[in-house]
C-alpha cells in the first residue's frame, strides 16, 4: 500500500501491477483482518483521509473485482467465493466512493493552475470511474434497475457516450448495463425495466455514427458493440415486436449491413437467437407448407400466412437475397490465387453461422415497415449457404428458391449484354440453390419434368461441352416455379455465360444434380429421364479434375436415393465404373474421388437379390482385383520397395465394397476368394503402417458386414495378424481383432481362436508396454489395446477374464493411466471403469468374484492412481473421465473405497490441503457408498482438483506425495 501511494503519480503499467498484488493479497485475506469491514470500507477511509492519492485507490478499485474470477490467483474455492461474498455485499459502498469521486473539487487544487492540465486530469479520473464503475457492474449484484436508472454513475457514462476522450470508457459502462439488466443472478430484464427504459434511447441516438466516415473505425465497433449487447439481451423482448424493438431491428440491420466483417459479424448470434425465439413463439401460426419441404420438424410459413401479412415483404427479402448471394461468387482474380487461398475460399463458403432466417420471420410479424429496407451485398461475408438453409426452413423451399431464381435471371441478363460473358454470378446463384436443396419439395410433379425433359432434347451424341453445361446448369434450377414461369425462362433466356476453362460451371452442374437426387427418385417419369442426367455426369468426368469429382459425388447421390430404379441399369452403370477406375478414355476421375463410384455402385447391389448381387460383386471386384494382382505378381523384393500408395488406392475401394454392399454371404465368399491377396500383402509389407492400415480397414468392414459367413478365412486372418502383431506391433492389428471380438466374442465355435489371440495379443503388448515412458512413445497401440480389453469385457468376459492374462493387463493399465495421450489415457480409464462396471452386464455378472480377487488387492494402488490424476496428475480436460472411474469404483466396493481414499489423502500434507478438506472429500464418497447421489462425490471431486491444482507448488506437493508412477504401496505408507 505504501508503493501504491509512493507511485500514485508513477507510471500507469507500475500502479496497475502494484493494484494487482494489492488485490490478490485481498483474496487471501478475510474481511475481518482488514479491520472494519474489508478491503473496500478501509479503501474509503484511506481516500476521505488522503484525496492526493485518489488516482492509485481508484486503479485498485477497478481491479479488485476483476480478481474475482482471476483463476491464476492460487487462493481456495471456499476462500474465492468468501471474497465474491465479501464484494458482491459492499457493493454499495464501492459506488458511493465512484460518485464522490465525481467531485473532483479536491483534485483541482493538487494540479497546475493551467487550463489544459486540469482538464487532462479531470478526463483521466471520469475515465477511471468508469472503468471501475464498468468492473463492479460485472458481479452482478442485484441493484434494482430503478435505482441505477437515477444512478449519478449511470447518467455520467450515458452522457459521455459522444465525448472523444470519454467514450470507450462510457461504452465498457453502458456494455455492463445492458448484461447487468438481462443476468438472472441480477433479476433479469423484467425487473430492469426503468433502466433499460434509459439505456436504450442514449444507445439509438448513436445509430447516425455508424455510417459517419469521419468516425475510426474503433469508435464505429465500440457502437455496433453496443447495438450487438441489446439484440442479444433482449432478444426476448425484440420477439414480442413492439414498436420500440422494430426501432433496435432496424439499428442492427444497420449494424449488418456495414461494409467491414468484423462490425457486420457481430450481430450474427442475435439474428440466430431471434429466430429461435420466434420461431418459438409463432408456433400457432406456423403451419407446413405444402410441396414446401420434405423434411418433418421444419417450422414454416404458408403462402396464407404470407397473404395475411402482405406481399411487400417479399421485395424486401428479395434485395436481401440479391445481396447475401453474391457474397459466395468467385473473386475476378480467382485465376490468380494459390491453391490454399483458393481452398479457403470453398471452405468460406461452407461455413456454418446461422443468422437470417430470424429477418424474415420478424418481418413477416411486422409487414410493412422495411418495404424500402435493403441490405448491402456485405452483409455476410460468410456462411450464405446456412442463412439460405435458415431462410428455406421458415419460409419454404420454393419462396426461397423464387428469389434466388430471380438473382440467376439477373445473371443471365447481365452476362448477355456484357462482352466477357462472365459466368461467376451464375454460378454463385446455382450455389445458393444447392445449398437448399434439402428444403425443396421431392413430390413436386408440375416443372421439373419438363426441365428434365428440355435437357433430353439436346442430343446425347453430341459432346457435352462447357456450353452445354451452361445450358444444363440454367435448366435445373428452376424447379418447383409455375409453369409459366418455367416457360418463360427456358425461351426468353439463353446461357451466354463464357466457358470456364477450369470446369467450375461444370463442377456446379454435377453438384446440383446431386443435391436433387431425391426429387429425381420421387418423380412419376424420373426412370426416363436418367439416360440424359448419366448423360451429363459422364462429359462432368472429363472436363476437369474438380468436375469429375463433383460428378463421382453426384454419381453416388443418385445410386443412393435411385437405386431401386437404378438396378435395371447395372451394365451401363459399370461401363462407367470401369472407365473411372481403369482410367479409360478421357475420364478426369481422382482416385480418391473414384471411391463414390465404388460407394455408388456397392448401393445399387444392396438392392438386388441374393443370387444376382453375387455375380454383380464379381463384376464390382474385378477391376480392382485385376490391377492389385498386377502388383502382387511383380513379387516380393519389388512389393517391398515399392511406396503405399500402389497398394492402399485399391484396397480402398475393397473397404468401400465390403462396407457397403450389404449382402453378407457375397462379401464373405468375395474376402474369402481375396484372401491369397491379402495375404501375400501382409507377409511382403507388414512393416509398413499406412498399408496395415488401409489392409485392416477392409478387413475389418468384410468381417463387419459377412458375420458369421466369413467361415474358414477369419480363422485363416486371426492366425496372420496374431503372427504379425510378434514382429511389426501395428496398433492396427488390435484394432481389427477388436471387430473380431465384437462379432464373434460369443460364438462357442470361435472360443479357442479368440481366447488364443487375446491371450497371444495381450502378453505381447504387456511386454512394450512395460513403464511410462514405453507408452509414452507408443500410445496409439496403448490406446487400441486398452480398446480391445473394454470389447473382450463386453463380448467375451468368458474368455477374458478368467484368463491368465487378465491381472497383468490390470498391472499395465495402473502403470499408464497417467501418459500424456488423451486416447490412450481415455481407453486405459474406460477399461478400468468397465471392471468396475462388470455387474451392469448378464454375461460379467457370474466372473465378479474372479474380478474382485485381482481388483481388492490393488484397490488401495488404484484409488490413490485416480486421486493423482484427479489432483494434477492429467490435464482438467480429463477430470470427467477419471471421475468417472471413481465414482464405478466406489459403487462396486462402498466402503471399501472409502477407506482406500482414507489412506490415500493422509498421504497429502496438511499444507496442500486442509483436515476440512480432506473431511469433506471423504463424506462424499461414504454418501456415495451408502448410496446418496452420486452428484454429491462429482462437485466434491471438482472441489479437490481445484485445491490441489491451485498453483504448481501445491500441484507439485500432492504428485509428490501421492506417487502415481509407484505401484508398491510399502514405500509410500513409511515415508
Amino acid at each position: 500500500m505504501t508503493l501504491l501511494k509512493k507511485f500514485h503519480k508513477g507510471p500507469p503499467k507500475v500502479r496497475t501491477q502494484i493494484s494487482i498484488a494489492v488485490a490478490a493479497l485481498a483474496v487471501h485475506v478475510p474481511a475481518e483482518d482488514w479491520g472494519d469491514g474489508g478491503i473496500v470500507k478501509w479503501l474509503r477511509d484511506e481516500m476521505n483521509c488522503h484525496p492526493e492519492f485518489i488516482p492509485g485507490f481508484l486503479e485498485l478499485l477497478m481491479v479488485l473485482p476483476e480478481e474475482v474470477f482471476n483463476y491464476k490467483i492460487a487462493a481456495r474455492p471456499e476462500r474465492r467465493r468468501q471474497f465474491e461474498k465479501e464484494l458482491t455485499s459492499e457493493m454499495e459502498v464501492a459506488l458511493n466512493i465512484l460518485t464522490a469521486c465525481l467531485n473532483i473539487n479536491e483534485l483541482k487544487e493538487q494540479v497546475s493552475q493551467e487550463m489544459v492540465l486540469i482538464i487532462a486530469v479531470l478526463f483521466i479520473l471520469l475515465c477511471d470511474v468508469l472503468e471501475a464503475f464498468a468492473s463492479w457492474l460485472r458481479l452482478r449484484h442485484g441493484i434494482p434497475g430503478a435505482a441505477l436508472a437515477s444512478h449519478p454513475l449511470v447518467l455520467t457514462a450515458l452522457s459521455s457516450l459522444n465525448s472523444e476522450l470519454l467514450s470507450e470508457a462510457s461504452v465498457n459502462v453502458v456494455s455492463e448495463l445492458i448484461h447487468y439488466t438481462a443476468a438472472g443472478s441480477s433479476g433479469g430484464t423484467s425487473v430492469h425495466i426503468p433502466l433499460i427504459q434509459v439505456i436504450v434511447p442514449q444507445v439509438m441516438n448513436l445509430k447516425v455514427q455508424l455510417r459517419d466516415s469521419s468516425k475510426d473505425e474503433e469508435d464505429v465497433k465500440a457502437i455496433a458493440r453496443l447495438f450487438a449487447d441489446m439484440g442479444d439481451s433482449y432478444v426476448e423482448l425484440i420477439a414480442t415486436g413492439s414498436d420500440e424493438s422494430m426501432l433496435i431491428v432496424n439499428a442492427l440491420l444497420e449494424v449488418a449491413s456495414h461494409p467491414e466483417y468484423d462490425i457486420a459479424s457481430m450481430t450474427f448470434n442475435f439474428w440466430h437467437n431471434l429466430q429461435v425465439n420466434l420461431t418459438k413463439s409463432t408456433v400457432d401460426i406456423c403451419e407446413p407448407q405444402p410441396g414446401g419441404s420434405h423434411l418433418s420438424g421444419i417450422p414454416q410459413f404458408s403462402g396464407s400466412l404470407a397473404l395475411r401479412y402482405g406481399y411487400g415483404v417479399q421485395c424486401v427479402v428479395s434485395e436481401y437475397f440479391f445481396s447475401v448471394s453474391s457474397r459466395v461468387q468467385y473473386p475476378e482474380d480467382y485465376k490468380d490465387l494459390s491453391y490454399e487461398d483458393l481452398k479457403d475460399f470453398k471452405q468460406t463458403r461452407y461455413v456454418v453461422v446461422r443468422s437470417a432466417s430470424s429477418f424474415f420471420i420478424f418481418i413477416l410479424m411486422r409487414p410493412g415497415i422495411y418495404a424500402s429496407t435493403t441490405l448491402t451485398e456485405s452483409v455476410m461475408l460468410i456462411a450464405v449457404a446456412d442463412v439460405l438453409i435458415d431462410a428455406a426452413s421458415v419460409l419454404g423451399g420454393e419462396a426461397t428458391l423464387k428469389i434466388l431464381y430471380m438473382k440467376l435471371v439477373e445473371a443471365v441478363a447481365r452476362c448477355g449484354s456484357d462482352e466477357r460473358k462472365e459466368w461467376r454470378p451464375a454460378e454463385a446463384a446455382l450455389y445458393c440453390i444447392r445449398a437448399i436443396s434439402n428444403h425443396v419439395s421431392v413430390v413436386e410433379a408440375e416443372v421439373m419434368p419438363q426441365c428434365y425433359e428440355y435437357a433430353s432434347k439436346t442430343s446425347p451424341s453430341t459432346p457435352i461441352t462447357a456450353d452445354r453445361f451452361n445450358n444444363m446448369q440454367l435448366v435445373l434450377v428452376v424447379i418447383t416455379f409455375p409453369q409459366d414461369i418455367c416457360h418463360f425462362f427456358l425461351h426468353g433466356f439463353k446461357p451466354l455465360l463464357k466457358p470456364d476453362p477450369l470446369g467450375r460451371e461444370a463442377f456446379g452442374l454435377c453438384l446440383t444434380i446431386g443435391a436433387y437426387s431425391k426429387w429425381l427418385d420421387a418423380a412419376p417419369g424420373g426412370l426416363s429421364i436418367f439416360p440424359s442426367v448419366i448423360d451429363i455426369l459422364m462429359s462432368g468426368m472429363s472436363i476437369s479434375e474438380d468436375s469429375a469429382a463433383a460428378a463421382a459425388l453426384a454419381f453416388r447421390h443418385i445410386c443412393d436415393d435411385c437405386r431401386k430404379k437404378l438396378c435395371g441399369s447395372l451394365d451401363g452403370l459399370f461401363h462407367i465404373y470401369h472407365r473411372a477406375v481403369n482410367g479409360e478414355g478421357n475420364f478426369k476421375v481422382p482416385a480418391e474421388d473414384s471411391l463414390h463410384l465404388v460407394e455408388a455402385l456397392s448401393m445399387v447391389i444392396t438392392e438386388l437379390p441374393p443370387d444376382h448381387a453375387k455375380k454383380a460383386l464379381e463384376a464390382l471386384c474385378l477391376p480392382v482385383v485385376t490391377s492389385l494382382q498386377e502388383v502382387v505378381n511383380q513379387g516380393p523384393e519389388i512389393l517391398d520397395k515399392k511406396v503405399a500408395r500402389e497398394f492402399t488406392v485399391h484396397i480402398d475401394r475393397f473397404a468401400y465394397i465390403f462396407r457397403y454392399v450389404n449382402h453378407p454371404e457375397a462379401v464373405a465368399d468375395a474376402i474369402q476368394r481375396l484372401w491369397p491377396i491379402f495375404k501375400a500383402i501382409f507377409d511382403v509389407r507388414a512393416w509398413d503402417m499406412r498399408t496395415m492400415e488401409s489392409l485392416c480397414r477392409a478387413c475389418k468392414y468384410a468381417v463387419r458386414t459377412s458375420g458369421r459367413f466369413m467361415g474358414i478365412t477369419i480363422g485363416a486372418m486371426l492366425e496372420e495378424i496374431q503372427a504379425l502383431y510378434q514382429l511389426h506391433h501395428q496398433p492396427c492389428f488390435l484394432y481389427l481383432s477388436s471387430e473380431v471380438i465384437k462379432i464373434f466374442g460369443s460364438d462357442p465355435s470361435c472360443a479357442d481362436y479368440l481366447k488364443n489371440l487375446i491371450e497371444a495379443l495381450f502378453s505381447h503388448t504387456i511386454c512394450l508396454l512395460k513403464n511410462i515412458q514405453e507408452f509414452t512413445a507408443r500410445p496409439d497401440i496403448a490406446d487400441d489395446c486398452f480398446l480391445l480389453a473394454s470389447r473382450c469385457i463386453r463380448y467375451c468376459p468368458q474368455l477374458f477374464i478368467p484368463s491368465a492374462v487378465f491381472p497383468s493387463l490390470v498391472d499395465c493399465s495402473m502403470i499408464g493411466i497417467t501418459v500424456q495421450h488423451r486416447e490412450a489415457s481415455n481407453s486405459i480409464l474406460t477399461f478400468l471403469s468397465d471392471i468396475f462396471d462388470l455387474a451392469k452386464s448378464s454375461p460379467g455378472e457370474q466372473y465378479q468374484s474372479i474380478r474382485d480377487t485381482v481388483i481388492i488387492p490393488r484397490g488401495a494402488c488404484i484409488t490413490r492412481i485416480l486421486i493423482a490424476c484427479l489432483t494434477g496428475a492429467l490435464p482438467n480436460s480429463r477430470l470427467e473421465t477419471v471421475t468417472y472411474a471413481l465414482l464405478a469404483l466406489t459403487r462396486t466396493y462402498g466402503m471399501k473405497t472409502v477407506e482406500w481414499a482414507k489412506e490415500c489423502i493422509s498421504l497429502v500434507p496438511l499444507t496442500a490441503v486442509t483436515e476440512v478438506e480432506r473431511a469433506r472429500f471423504l463424506q462424499a464418497f461414504s454418501n456415495v457408498a451408502a448410496g446418496a447421489d452420486i452428484n454429491t462425490l462429482t462437485v466434491s471431486m471438482e472441489e479437490l482438483s481445484d485445491v490441489c491444482r491451485r498453483n504448481r507448488t501445491v500441484q507439485e506437493i500432492v504428485q509428490g506425495a501421492l506417487r502415481p508412477l509407484e505401484l508398491n504401496l510399502a514405500p509410500l505408507s513409511s515415508s
